[in-house]
């Protein structure tokens, strides 16, 4: 699946970091904001 700026993004779920602590989310908890989202696969592994 594509997404381009300016089309809508697709609902999702997920765990994240959020001041230290591990916190589930999804796309519906930031309805009416601005959103930057991005991540590394892989960051933290050995590869």
């Amino acid at each position: 699946m594509s997404v381009s700026v300016g089309h809508k993004a697709p609902s999702f779920s997920g765990k994240a970091c959020v001041s230290g602590a591990f916190k589930d989310i999804k796309l519906e908890d930031y309805k009416g904001k601005w959103v930057v989202l991005y991540f590394f696969p892989l960051a933290f592994t050995g590869v």
